[in-house]
């Protein structure tokens, strides 16, 4: 393994997302968008999140559950959300656009608005994107110039939390020749990995339904309240 560069997320991820999950996609992934809100610049806590696979531009259901139930637990402070702009589709080479996507709006936010405490979040595919954002190694045979530049350590200091939802799990990658989605160190210590029950896509479960139960059972609060303590 090689420093200094972000892990891509590359295309024999859709050879099991879209072969296994496609088939159960009402139940595998929600087909409600959110559209990005948009905060004054500088706000004293601003999310970013990345929405899964299919859902309409925007956050997603999970996100904006998440969202709602971290403005709830923040008090007085001011919470902006950022969505990640990507295509969130089955061709999932092309979330290499939402690891580039949020890497640069958080380093934006950094040089940008200082004191504003980041939060990186994302679902099944952008749980993948937010996890891929946070690393620092390549697997040898990863071009460098394939995969954006990692963000400077610094940055780090800038995010009070990540909270990832049904994030593909290290087994799934093995099974499909890809390296698990490796946290930067820097995040590991501030990074909640959230899994439902039985939920293929992140365990060893079989219950597609559960892949789109974060909204419903309290998960989202679990995460809120873990992102509100760092806060």
């Amino acid at each position: 393994m090689k420093e200094g560069a972000s892990v891509r997320v590359i295309t024999p991820i859709a050879c099991f997302i879209g072969a296994a999950v496609v088939p159960a996609s009402a139940l595998l992934i929600a087909p409600i968008g959110v559209p990005s809100a948009s905060a004054e610049p500088c706000s004293d806590v601003e999310v970013v999140f990345a929405r899964g696979t299919n859902e309409s531009p925007g956050v997603g259901r999970i996100g904006q559950a998440f969202v709602d139930a971290l403005r709830a637990q923040a008090g007085a402070k001011s919470v902006g959300v950022y969505a990640v702009n990507y295509p969130a589709s089955i061709d999932f080479a092309a979330a290499v656009d939402g690891i580039d996507d949020a890497s640069t709006h958080v380093q934006d936010l950094a040089a940008n608005c200082p004191k504003t405490r980041v939060v990186l979040g994302g679902f099944s595919q952008g749980a993948a994107v937010i996890g891929f954002v946070t690393t620092d190694v390549v697997p040898d045979g990863v071009v460098d110039s394939d995969v954006p530049k990692p963000m400077p350590l610094s940055v780090a200091d800038h995010v009070a939390a990540v909270a990832l939802f049904g994030k593909p799990s290290d087994w799934i990658m093995s099974a499909i020749g890809q390296p698990p989605i490796a946290i930067g160190p820097r995040y590991a210590a501030k990074t909640t990995i959230v899994c439902a029950p039985d939920d293929p896509v992140c365990s060893d479960g079989g219950d597609w339904a559960a892949h789109s139960t974060y909204a419903t059972d309290g998960m989202v609060n679990q995460a809120a309240t873990f992102a509100a303590g760092r806060l």
